[in-house]
């Protein structure tokens, strides 16, 4: 053995990198042919292989007497900056300013504002009219990125705010923060002000994500703010959703954090625009309010803020954790256009092989691939929480998966407070086929990725966080299977149990399942069409439930979080060893479609649609009371002339809680 050893150490120290994997295979195959081993000389192998080798870089692993040779993972490859400092475009002028939000939730929940129908529209201004209070330059030195500098431009900061003292009453705006859009303020009437949105960068479109800086405020005094160049046809804001507004003074005495707020909402198509103009038509939001302090600093925005320097801030808690660390790796998956990292966290037990491990089914959860969308984040911070937590399912689910997660796909667009896309001025949600791996790293790494787990491991689940801004509640979009008729239902199980396990906040009505052309470059379909059946987009509504006891109230960031730990149970519900809950599912699903006679081909969605509609004609009752079949109670049709037979069932597991009637006979 020891002549062997000796011939064989010199014939490595000639070899190639590739060639030497190749040989050291070869070589432990001959130790192992040998009926004396032990454990003991696996380890001396290792040992002396390194040794010869010079590096420690070569890892080898013993699985019933097979080799496992591996690559150790880089130390410190992910190295937190003690102060975040996220990279900007170089032309981007940044405040040094240091923004802090306390999370809170309110006491109640904030109720939707109750349109009256007397809101006013505000007249616009002239173009010679009115007192421009800030500016920020949004000619770009090109039209397309170039370079990148932490802290952005180097030369000094203009000031963006004219003539404005304390002694006037004149707000001061402020928005060149992380995640800060605000690019125009015309004040227009003592208290009348209209802001214009920059467009995401090197684009001119997609103006809805605000979030800004109010100085210089009058209590008591009431203020009307109307955006005027809003891009979407329509908004939740003609539903009763209510901007955002933080006090730092509240949050320091009072320990109150976002707030509602808002009377007299409008949102509706600009009246007086340009026919030339491009886009061609434009919409504003108008709404009036009140600061709670004289002098304070406030800020206003779409939705709760998340800044990749809170992430950054996470994650550094997470790996600086080392009970976390046991279960959790945290790597940088690439590097984003501005040399951003994005991270990529693998989850799972560490199992007594590795052998063991590569039999775990997979399951790849990302986020915010639209920087606008904050609500995908605070989904995201939930579903981590719960996922790296000591509670007994937490750890059941790292035992039976390995989830890979990326956190945050757009850091780019998160940084300078673009709404859709990325710094390549494309939607990044439209490029997951691009063979252009320079230009959309971020979504050409994920996708490689996921391509390199489904070579080794079962990848059972894709889901992408987002938020919606037209349709109240939290739903899912999936794909239709075209293959055998028994598994078109199964895409639309998981998402019937993620609402029976928040039936006041998820609408299984509103979930849809397609495979549209103009989607095809989606993270859903293209990971349904890399062969993961259980594809999925999951929304969460800038605005609330219409659901239940929730019913008219706006989602706060623990709701949000919420969402996550349903996320979690819905998994351990789909994948319980006992089937009944998914068969159930299955079951009710094929009772609809064959009691209502409606082809294979159909749409749950569309499905609840037709019944509710059938229902309401037969007996004369308000459509709204069947709008979800899976909860129609015998006592809201009070007649006689049609027999229905309830069964009702409960899985009380899991809090997986149903009540589910089914139509048996007329």
């Amino acid at each position: 053995m020891k002549e062997q050893w000796d011939s064989e150490k010199i014939q490595y120290q000639r070899q190639t990198s590739a060639d030497l994997i190749k040989h050291l295979e070869l070589f432990c195959t001959v130790v192992m042919k040998d009926d004396s081993r032990c454990d003991s000389c696996f380890l001396s192998v290792s040992t002396n292989l390194s040794q010869t080798l010079r590096t420690r870089q070569l890892l080898i692993d013993f699985d019933g007497g097979r080799p496992i040779l591996s690559l150790r993972a880089p130390p410190d490859l992910v190295n937190f900056p003690s102060v975040s400092r996220p990279r900007w475009p170089s032309e981007c002028e940044v405040i040094s300013d240091t923004i802090h939000h306390i999370e809170w939730d309110p006491p109640e929940p904030e109720p939707f504002y109750q349109l009256t129908g007397c809101e006013r529209t505000p007249m616009p201004a002239r173009k010679d009219k009115g007192k421009v209070v800030y500016f920020t330059d949004h000619a770009m030195k090109h039209a397309y990125f170039t370079t990148s500098r932490f802290g952005g431009s180097k030369g000094p900061i203009k000031n963006a705010t004219y003539d404005i003292s304390e002694s006037d009453l004149i707000l001061e705006f402020e928005s060149r923060f992380e995640s800060g859009n605000l690019q125009k303020v015309v004040q227009v009437g003592v208290y009348d002000y209209e802001l214009t949105l920059r467009t995401d960068m090197y684009t001119n479109k997609h103006t809805q994500w605000f979030y800004f800086r109010v100085r210089n405020m009058k209590a008591g005094e009431t203020y009307c703010f109307t955006i005027v160049n809003l891009m979407k046809s329509n908004s939740l804001y003609s539903v009763g959703m209510r901007p955002l507004l933080y006090s730092e003074r509240a949050a320091k005495e009072k320990g109150v954090g976002w707030q509602r707020i808002g009377s007299n909402i409008r949102y509706y198509r600009n009246c007086n625009q340009d026919k030339n103009s491009v886009p061609p038509t434009l919409y504003s939001l108008t709404w009036t309010f009140q600061f709670p302090y004289d002098s304070d600093t406030c800020y206003l925005a779409h939705c709760y803020p998340y800044t990749y320097s809170r992430l950054q801030n996470y994650l550094r808690c997470i790996s600086s954790d080392p009970n976390v660390a046991s279960y959790c790796n945290l790597r940088v998956l690439c590097r984003s256009l501005a040399g951003n990292d994005v991270y990529v966290l693998t989850i799972t037990s560490r199992g007594a092989s590795k052998c063991e491990d590569r039999m775990k089914k997979t399951v790849v959860v990302t986020a915010r691939v639209h920087p606008g969308e904050t609500n995908g984040s605070w989904m995201m911070e939930g579903f981590l929480d719960f996922l790296l937590g000591e509670s007994e399912d937490a750890r059941l689910l790292r035992d039976m998966f390995v989830f890979k997660v990326v956190p945050m796909l757009n850091p780019d667009g998160v940084v300078v407070g673009n709404y859709r896309c990325s710094l390549a001025g494309r939607d990044l949600n439209r490029n997951y086929k691009t063979v252009l791996r320079d230009s959309f790293p971020c979504v050409w790494y994920t996708r490689n990725m996921v391509e390199r787990l489904m070579t080794t491991t079962d990848v059972v689940l894709y889901c992408d966080f987002h938020g919606h801004n037209r349709k109240n509640n939290v739903f899912m979009y999936g794909c239709k299977n075209h293959g055998e008729p028994a598994l078109r239902l199964r895409e639309r199980i998981f998402p019937l149990m993620f609402s029976k396990n928040a039936n006041n906040k998820f609408s299984f009505k509103s979930c849809r399942f397609q495979v549209q052309k103009s989607k095809e470059g989606t993270g859903r379909i293209a990971m349904w069409n890399l062969g993961i059946k259980n594809s999925y987009t999951m929304e969460a509504s800038f605005g609330g439930s219409t659901l239940g006891d929730r019913r008219g109230t706006h989602f706060t960031t623990q709701d949000l979080k919420s969402f996550g730990f349903h996320f979690c149970d819905t998994l351990l519900d789909y994948y319980d060893p006992d089937p009944s809950k998914v068969n159930y599912c299955l079951t009710e699903l094929s009772a609809l479609r064959r009691d209502l006679g409606i082809d294979s081909e159909f749409s749950v969605s569309d499905l609840e649609t037709r019944y509710s509609f059938t229902v309401a004609l037969l007996f004369k009752v308000d459509c709204e009371i069947f709008t979800h079949i899976l909860y129609i109670d015998m006592c809201l049709i009070g007649s006689k002339s049609i027999s229905l037979l309830f069964n009702q069932s409960f899985f009380i597991n899991n809090s997986f809680l149903t009540t589910s009637p089914l139509l048996m006979s007329a």
